[in-house]
């Protein structure tokens, strides 16, 4: 940063100043002094002396407080400060004031040790008196939780936002220090801009022996410590937390001679830059809002100084690169405003350092990790797509790039990368870099040591931590030589590419910017203060001792530069940035200044491009393009006037006097308008323009001449003075030629629409597929299928339906379509990715590509229309597809959805043998027998699908008999039996599970006699249901039936099952004994039903809905699972008892 006065105030009366406040958002300024004066534009009122004034600048409130105690809160009314608040305590001194950060609270302390918090609008919040203690200064935090009250031994004390008293501040910087020392103040920066690194020290405390510690909060053992070596009076942090002022005094040569200054530090305590200020005694000082100002109590003036910042910026290819904070986010935003265009690219850089630009690129150093010192190049392009980035462990303090070379210096070392970008390499080449890093392409080198040149400076960071007596100050390189200044005054010249050591220059001054022209002859310096000297670096001198020496210094200096730039292709032309002039220096002869406070971008082809960094930061969102600033120096609007005066022949002799290709395009150009072709071509000659001897050259061979002026208007862009000349002449075809060449279509259809022509057609068809194209370009698809529509543009009409989600259209336009159009595979694959199949199916059936539609329907689950295209077509890949989706569905353990596929696809003997396991499963888990039934039943419905499947291919593939085609059906049913226990009967689980909760539901209902009928059922399902259950239930209802002699018969079975434990057998003896010691195990009920049963003559049908044997000749007959139901029940039923399908 760059720090000038530029004004004096002086106070009516002589008035001394005690303090001052700079509001930052109206840019009023209060300062208070002795004699009651309070001074804000014209305001002067109060009794006392001045002491303190602070500004709310959320309301708009200025607050102010003399030696008696008066506090009066002020407002701006039409112009006018009123009195608003009036508060006078009466019995001590106010010593300080500070508003939270939001402005809903002031803090008041007195001298006394009284503190109070009021409310914006006046009402007190809460006081206290802290007894014994003399207060001085006070400081909220930025979440307004705590307060910090500065004591007058020196002390802080850390309190909460209700005034309840936390700890004491430890105090790093009086460390060896005994004594009490006064505190010069506490500001504690509330990050309403920003943060300009995550976790920035933000609170500054400063005591009046110069010490200085500034923490990240109020409990940092670890705060940044200062020694200014001044006597400090007051402290101040500027907009966005950036940069720290201290103003005060340092003692002078004479013991009554003090020197007023101010530093300024980064939060980091680096040390910026230091004012001298003239008068006896600095009292206080204050920022403007944008952080460009400060403001200076001085005896009975205010001073103003203004303040260039050092920007993060750069400028490459027409790209200003900037960087600035923002308070929702802990990273530096990095903009890159492409200037020509007005288009702006946005980045998020975490712990920026720097940015440095040369030609179409740009470097941004930044650091990789908080917990490790290692940093970051970061090759970008000029819309900041990052192209190459390069990890070192040196901090690059310094950076500067040439268009082969990034060179990064910390103190004691330098570093030089090699970069290459991929528009300049093979594609071999590229696959190289990225494996191996290539010998010699980064290099590393000490300060101290003396490169031949040789190919040595490998990269060993071990050079870069040893030490040096004389750092480095400052880098700046060319294609041809690299220099690097020290803090001794010394500057070494190395070689470039093979860094080689080839001279060492002494100057008089500290390096601060070094700045080489473009052949490498001359070097310019700025030194810390401000002053621009200029080294010859090949002039060879002879010394005061006779000597001959290599460099020289010229005469040239100027104070108060901030900035300058080299002409890219003069080596005698440079401009200069002093205070808020420009001077343009040719041959170190200054012309005159130009008022502008802009940034150098680029100074070539006699112009100088500048921006106005200032300006674009106040809203660095929105840059505007007024704020880039071009700038013709002398010669050149010299010339232009000359040419204007006098004409082409005699300004041709001055621009043959002062050459400079500039000024021989800007005689060309004067020329062409003039038509005088042979000045014109020679002009071009002397500048080398090839494509402006070209124009010329078919200048010559047109022979009307309005015809040479049509061509002339559209060469210096005048289009439309252009088509009005074509158009004058009849030659509309010109004028349409010249607006396609622009690519302005819409004023092409309208040209056409004018006439009538053969040829009009297929121009007309191709302007509105280019206006469709513009429409389309900016997602405006509704317009753009206007156009598509009128140019019969298919394919992108079809992408316009797909992004407008137009999908009936997207049909309409492939049915509109002739068979096997190659549009058609595309807009069915539009219809894939939304879903939707049967579109999508008859596009491709359309181009003939069954495969992909059948591909398509598995895609989506249509798995039945997948079959049906697939035996439409002939295709035997379905089978394969089927098992491989189902294999996917199973190892995910979707079980469900795989049954599901194979009974859309028609699968259903598959489909059932998962069924079937998942009924085995849930069986085992013996939980929820109506859950296994249903299951059971499920797959039995599947099984019975499957057999009217088979039974219905063979009716198709045997046309003879239809006994034949039954006994065929028949064999392959039998094929399955043999190969799947549950294909035999698929009805014996559903039945198993019936039976047993239908025995349970009689036997609970009371009916013991049908759960004993029914119980006898379920010994014929050993093998689905635990043998265990069966005779447990049946020895249960035979003995609530009084069945003994069956009961007795269970109870064996049970005693003789091997799956019980010897304890659970010798349970179901206890039980048996204790039963039929008490009743004979015989039966005494015998009907006829058990002689049938007994005969064994053979199996009669079983009532599904009582469990009876049916008896009877008419019975009920399940037309799905073939079960029977006596007829008498059967009108108690809707549906069977056993299936459920409907009855």
């Amino acid at each position: 940063m760059f720090i000038y006065l530029c004004k004096k105030i002086a106070i009516p009366g002589n008035v001394r100043l005690r303090c001052i406040s700079w509001n930052k958002e109206e840019g009023f300024i209060a300062c208070g002094g002795e004699d009651g004066l309070l001074k804000v534009l014209r305001l002067e009122t109060q009794t006392g002396s001045v002491q303190v004034v602070t500004w709310n600048e959320q309301y708009h409130k200025l607050t102010t407080s003399d030696q008696n105690g008066l506090i009066i809160v002020w407002i701006i009314y039409k112009g006018a400060w009123y009195e608003e608040m009036i508060n006078n305590r009466n019995k001590s001194v106010v010593r300080s004031m500070s508003w939270n950060a939001d402005g809903q609270k002031i803090c008041i302390v007195y001298e006394d040790g009284a503190v109070i918090v009021g409310s914006v609008d006046g009402n007190r919040i809460w006081g206290k008196d802290l007894k014994g203690t003399h207060l001085c200064h006070v400081a909220w935090s930025s979440d307004s939780k705590v307060l910090l009250f500065g004591m007058a031994n020196g002390e802080i004390h850390i309190y909460d936002s209700n005034g309840n008293f936390i700890v004491k501040m430890k105090l790093s910087c009086l460390v060896n220090l005994t004594g009490t020392f006064r505190i010069a103040g506490i500001h504690w920066y509330h990050g309403t801009e920003g943060y300009v690194e995550p976790d920035c020290p933000c609170l500054a405390v400063c005591y009046e022996n110069g010490r200085c510690q500034i923490m990240r909060d109020e409990n940092d053992h670890n705060p940044v410590l200062i020694d200014t070596g001044m006597n400090v009076v007051c402290i101040q942090w500027n907009h966005c937390g950036s940069v720290l002022a201290l103003a005060g005094s340092l003692k002078g040569t004479s013991p009554d001679k003090d020197i007023n200054v101010v530093q300024f530090y980064t939060p980091f305590g680096e040390h910026l830059r230091t004012l001298k200020v003239p008068g006896k005694q600095i009292s206080a000082l204050s920022w403007e809002g944008g952080g460009l100002k400060i403001a200076l109590a001085v005896d009975s003036y205010i001073y103003f100084a203004n303040i260039r910042p050092d920007y993060k910026w750069g400028y490459c290819s027409n790209t200003v690169v900037y960087a600035y904070t923002r308070p929702d986010r802990p990273e530096y935003c990095v903009v890159f405003w492409d200037t020509k265009n007005n288009e702006k690219y946005v980045k998020y850089v975490k712990s920026l350092i720097s940015i440095t630009t040369y030609g179409d690129f740009c470097v941004l150093a930044t650091k990789a990790d908080e917990d490790q010192p290692q940093y970051v190049l970061v090759l970008c392009n000029s819309i900041g797509t990052p192209l190459d980035p390069k990890y070192i462990d040196i901090g690059p303090l310094f950076v500067t790039m040439t268009r082969t070379h990034v060179i990064a210096a910390s103190k004691e070392a330098f570093y030089i990368w090699q970069y290459r970008v991929a528009k300049k390499l093979t594609a071999m080449e590229i696959n190289q870099v990225a494996r191996t890093r290539k010998e010699g392409r980064e290099r590393i080198y000490h300060i101290d040591d003396t490169p031949s040149g040789s190919g040595d400076g490998h990269l060993d960071y071990s050079k870069a931590v040893e030490g040096t007596r004389d750092p480095i100050c400052a880098i700046t390189a060319s294609d041809k030589i690299l220099l690097v200044g020290r803090e001794s005054g010394t500057i070494h010249r190395y070689s470039l590419p093979n860094v080689g050591i080839i001279q060492k220059y002494t100057l008089n001054c500290r390096a601060h910017q070094l700045s080489l022209n473009c052949n490498s002859s001359r070097v310019a310096i700025i030194d810390l203060s401000g002053v621009l000297t200029f080294f010859d670096l090949d002039a060879r001198v002879t010394s005061s001792t006779g000597q001959q020496v290599i460099g020289e210094q010229l005469k040239l200096e100027r104070k108060d530069v901030w900035d300058m730039k080299w002409a890219k292709d003069n080596p005698d032309l440079f401009a200069v940035m002093e205070k808020t002039r420009m001077y343009v220096f040719r041959n170190l002869d200054p012309e005159e200044p130009i008022q502008t406070s802009g940034y150098i971008c680029n100074f070539e082809d006699l112009e100088i491009k500048s921006v106005l960094l200032d300006e674009i930061l106040k809203n660095p969102e929105r840059p505007n393009k007024d704020y880039i600033i071009n700038f013709e120096i002398r010669s050149l609007r010299d010339s232009r006037a000359l040419i204007e005066a006098v004409g082409i022949e005699e300004s041709s002799q001055f621009i043959e006097d002062n050459p400079h290709p500039r000024l021989w395009r800007l005689l060309a150009e004067a020329a062409l308008q003039k038509l005088d072709l042979q000045t014109a071509e020679q002009a071009f000659v002397r500048c080398k323009d090839y494509q402006g001897i070209k124009f010329v050259k078919r200048l010559g061979n047109l022979q009307s001449e309005s015809m040479q002026q049509a061509e002339v208007a559209a060469y210096f862009s005048r289009f439309e003075e252009a088509e009005r000349m074509y158009l004058d002449m009849d030659r509309r075809d010109l004028a349409i030629g010249l607006r396609i060449k622009l690519g302005d279509w819409f004023r092409v259809l309208q040209l056409l629409k004018t006439g009538s022509g053969d040829s009009d057609d297929a121009l007309l068809e191709q302007a509105h597929n280019a206006i469709g194209d513009y429409f389309a370009d900016r997602q405006k698809w509704l317009n753009a299928v206007q156009y598509y529509v009128q140019g019969r543009n298919q394919e992108r009409l079809a992408e316009c339906y797909y992004m407008l989600e137009d999908y009936q259209g997207l049909e309409n336009l492939a049915n509109s379509l002739p068979e096997n159009n190659k549009l058609l595979p595309d807009i069915a694959h539009m219809f894939v990715r939304v879903g939707m199949c049967e579109q999508a199916v008859s596009a491709f059936l359309k181009c003939n590509r069954p495969k992909d539609a059948v591909d398509t329907c598995v895609h989506l689950n249509q798995w039945n229309k997948a079959v049906e295209l697939a035996k439409n077509h002939n295709m035997k890949e379905i089978g394969s597809l089927l098992a491989r989706y189902a294999t996917h569905l199973l190892e995910k353990n979707k079980i469900l959805d795989a049954i599901e596929l194979y009974r859309k696809a028609n699968y259903f003997f598959e489909a059932a043998k998962l069924m079937f396991k998942i009924a085995d499963e849930e069986a085992k888990k013996r939980t929820k027998p109506l859950r296994v039934k249903k299951l059971y039943v499920l797959s039995a419905l599947l099984m019975e699908q499957c057999h009217e499947q088979m039974q219905n291919a063979q009716r198709g593939k045997v046309k003879g008999s239809e006994t034949a085609s039954a006994l065929a059906g028949l064999l392959e049913e039998d094929v399955l039996s043999s190969t799947n226990r549950f294909a035999d009967n698929a009805w014996r689980g559903a039945e198993a599970y019936h039976f047993f909760i239908l025995a349970q539901r009689q036997l609970y209902k009371g009916s013991v006699d049908a759960a004993l009928k029914t119980a006898l059922h379920l010994r014929d399902y050993e093998d689905i249901i635990p043998a265990v259950e069966i005779y447990s239930l049946l020895a249960v209802c035979a003995c609530a039936n009084r069945a003994f002699d069956t009961c007795s018969k269970a109870f064996v079975k049970l005693e003789s099952l091997e799956t019980l434990s010897q304890e659970q057998r010798q349970q179901y003896e206890d039980l048996a004994l204790e039963i039929f010691t008490r009743h004979c195990p015989k039966n005494n009920k015998k009907t006829d039903l058990d002689d049938v049963l007994e005969s064994g003559d053979g199996k009669l049908p079983v009532c599904v809905a009582t469990g009876d044997p049916i008896l009877e000749y008419r019975f009920w007959m399940c037309s799905v699972c073939k079960h029977c139901m006596k007829a008498k029940e059967r009108s108690n039923y809707n549906f069977c008892p056993l299936c459920h399908c409907s009855a």
